[in-house]
């Protein structure tokens, strides 16, 4: 547990730390732990506002992590709740003033919310102190609720939340509230850059990027735990990876219609045409002035070479597209990158973006069966995709599978 002193210094480190985060879903993680460090608590989870509805956004809870096997992680359901006041986060949402209850099971049948008990019976898990925190941006504006539950003493049992536990996560909701505003921003301004891309090539919508994104980042976490990469680099590895695999496809704004939207295969010509706009979407980036900019330069260009050395655009110069020396076919081609030559960002979202365009139904096409999907990764290992990575994948497919069904194409 910390002490109130750790606490304020703990707080002070917060703003820069949480302002070095740019992902939105990287973010609400950061945030929530943080809040559930700050004051001892067993669990937590986030809404982030949408209209008059709350959308149940990202969870933790320690006592049920503890039942799953090492590596295993948490599956859970997002939905949405009415902003009213007849849930807890609802009440906190319509009222703006936060809410410290004691024991959720003994509400007074006099106040105009209620606790359900639908998630503790089936998950086996007692709810009892909750600490719910309205998140607002600096013009007053609801982004979301912050709801942190079972505080703990130091013997691990579950106890009310404090006087001054509630005002120490008042300070820290509005640490948070900037960061997710701003977090909100950027994932705004990358979504908007989707939407042009969509509307040129209708294969590239929002929940596409945001499946291949989070389906990216679990791939690459697993990764990096083998290899006993650093929880820091890891963390600012995942940041960048998430923004940057949304963006995989963007050079396609630059590819003409005629050749997008065409229905049936792609002669020789058309599908020269059509790889440009890996090069093109690396272009995007020059001038380079972050990591992000260098990851979602990387990620644009090699999200299509194969493992075993026949995918493209090959060893090509960015600015020119012309084949490096050295790496030239006998029929003047550029040679593909294969193995380990291809970024390990670049091998991620293959597999990733590959997988989900299976999955997903197209105007063109309608989706695989899940089976035939699984199939085609696994004879794909060691061909077109990294053997190592397609492992990972299936020791990681259900939660793929949750993050596909968190973003589907009615959202």
């Amino acid at each position: 547990m910390l002490t109130e002193k750790e606490k304020i210094e703990t707080l002070t480190r917060l703003v820069i730390e949480l302002n070095q985060v740019s992902d939105l879903d990287i973010l609400m993680e950061h945030i929530l732990s943080q809040a559930r460090r700050f004051v001892n608590a067993d669990a937590g989870s986030i809404y982030i506002a949408e209209g008059r509805m709350l959308q149940f956004t990202y969870t933790q809870n320690d006592t049920l992590q503890k039942r799953l096997a090492k590596g295993e992680k948490l599956i859970y359901s997002t939905f949405t709740l009415p902003i009213d006041e007849q849930s807890i986060a609802g009440y906190v949402a319509a009222t703006g003033q936060p809410l410290n209850i004691p024991d959720v099971y003994e509400i007074a049948p006099t106040e105009p919310y209620n606790f359900s008990k639908e998630f503790d019976e089936a998950s086996r898990y007692t709810t009892r102190s909750v600490l719910t925190i309205p998140l607002k941006s600096a013009r007053g504006d609801l982004l979301g609720i912050l709801q942190i539950i079972n505080a703990q003493d130091e013997d691990h049992q579950v106890i009310p939340f404090s006087d001054k536990d509630e005002k120490m996560m008042l300070h820290f909701a509005s640490i948070a509230a900037v960061a997710l505003e701003r977090a909100q921003m950027t994932r705004a301004i990358i979504l908007r850059m989707i939407r042009m891309a969509e509307l040129r090539d209708p294969k590239e919508t929002g929940a596409h990027v945001n499946r291949v994104g989070g389906v990216a980042v679990e791939i690459y976490e697993q990764w990096a735990l083998k290899r006993g990469l650093s929880q820091k680099e890891i963390d600012t590895n995942r940041d960048i990876l998430r923004m940057a695999a949304m963006l995989h496809d963007v050079g396609k704004v630059a590819i003409s219609d005629l050749i997008l939207k065409k229905p049936g295969r792609f002669n020789n010509d058309e599908f020269e045409i059509m790889k440009q706009h890996t090069i093109l979407g690396a272009q995007l980036f020059r001038g380079r002035q972050s990591d992000f900019d260098d990851a979602a330069s990387q990620v644009a260009f090699t999200h299509h070479e194969r493992w075993d050395g026949k995918g493209y655009p090959g060893y090509v110069d960015i600015q020119s597209g012309s084949p490096l020396p050295d790496h030239i076919a006998p029929d003047g081609s550029p040679l593909g990158k294969k193995g380990e030559e291809i970024p390990i960002f670049g091998r991620i979202v293959a597999l990733a973006d590959v997988y989900d365009a299976l999955s997903s139904a197209r105007i063109y096409k309608e989706a695989w069966e899940q089976s035939e999907v699984l199939d085609t990764i696994e004879k794909e290992a060691g061909y077109h995709f990294d053997p190592d990575l397609v492992e990972i994948f299936f020791s990681s497919i259900d939660v793929i599978r949750s993050i596909q069904q968190r973003y589907s194409e009615s959202e």
